[in-house]
């Protein structure tokens, strides 16, 4: 029998830049970027779905694994593109379901040369690896949205809730992040070197999707991620239809911070993530490896639990809770 090869999609043409205008109004197109070469001078492929509305309106960006092991906002985009039409929109809407694409291939949440490519943006055209690669991921393909949304998940070893990072001062972010029907907003400014920042820079409006835990892919989560996204394009006037408003309001946070330990042990964190805590409760306790009771640890603030570390191990300096704090 003879080995089968699978090639490249016939319908997804390889591009050296994203050019919105050589996409046909009414009809959705499927590239690969080629972004960079690797060590053996081959070309490394960023995958890139694009509908382009019959009618002319705002330009609205999906990002996800920008991180290698945070998976969740793939099916995401993909679902997104399986239910909208491109003839019945209005604008176009671009799709990225894995920018770190190096990274997604090894299961590793870092760049190859170890840098945290959303810490970097974005980046420098005449840099080291992971800069090059910041610097044409934000201006070969971001700088062409007029919104942003950017897809993660928790790290390892930690799980998160549905929530969403956003500057709640700007009155457009805050629109957009209200709109995603998360379970908590976290009101973040754009931090210098993520990709949420390096859009803002450019005039982009961006929130961060944070769609919960890493290395997996969660249906509820995604369906969540799904239901929020097609709010905000029929906000825009993209799509037609009824915003679908949230079960539960979220929680509104003016700011957030992990508590950490002081010391190594083995780590259990008692409360589970969107849970209310409040100042002085316990929320975990440490032991040694004999199983003796070393430390409790204390909510410092009323709050509510955006996140926490699954992982029992935890030496000193290490994780236990992100706690969100009450506007």
């Amino acid at each position: 029998m003879e080995p089968t090869f699978t090639a490249l999609p016939d319908d997804a043409p390889v591009i050296r830049e994203l050019d919105l205008e050589e996409v046909p109004a009414g009809e959705t197109r499927r590239f690969w970027l080629h972004l960079v070469t690797d060590g053996m001078g081959l070309p490394v492929f960023v995958p890139v779905i694009v509908a382009k509305g019959a009618e002319a309106g705002p330009v609205v960006g999906l990002t996800a694994a920008v991180h290698g092991n945070e998976l969740n906002g793939i099916p995401v985009i993909q679902r997104l593109f399986r239910e909208v039409k491109a003839r019945e929109l209005r604008g176009t809407l671009v799709g990225v379901p894995v920018v770190n694409l190096p990274s997604l291939l090894r299961k590793k949440r870092r760049f190859i040369d170890g840098t945290d490519l959303n810490h970097i943006m974005p980046g420098k055209p005449d840099g080291n690896v992971s800069q090059v690669y910041a610097y044409r991921i934000v201006n070969w393909i971001v700088r062409k949205f007029d919104y942003l949304l950017d897809l993660h998940t928790a790290s390892f070893g930690r799980v998160n809730s549905y929530y969403i990072r956003a500057d709640m001062n700007d009155p457009v972010t805050q629109r957009m992040a209200m709109l995603q029907n998360a379970q908590i907003i976290v009101h973040n400014p754009p931090s210098d070197g993520t990709l949420r920042g390096a859009a803002d820079a450019l005039g982009i409006h961006a929130i961060t999707l944070e769609v919960g835990n890493p290395n997996t892919f969660q249906k509820g989560h995604i369906r969540s991620g799904l239901t929020g996204i097609h709010n905000l394009l029929i906000d825009l006037g993209m799509t037609d239809g009824d915003v679908e408003a949230p079960e539960k309001p979220a929680f509104l946070c003016q700011d957030s911070g992990w508590l950490y330990t002081d010391t190594g042990g083995i780590l259990t964190v008692h409360p589970t993530v969107t849970e209310q805590v409040r100042a002085g409760q316990e929320v975990a306790i440490l032991r040694n490896i004999f199983g003796d009771h070393v430390k409790t640890y204390r909510a410092p603030a009323d709050g509510v639990v955006i996140g926490k570390s699954v992982s029992p191990i935890n030496q000193t300096g290490g994780r236990i809770l992100h706690l969100g704090l009450y506007q």
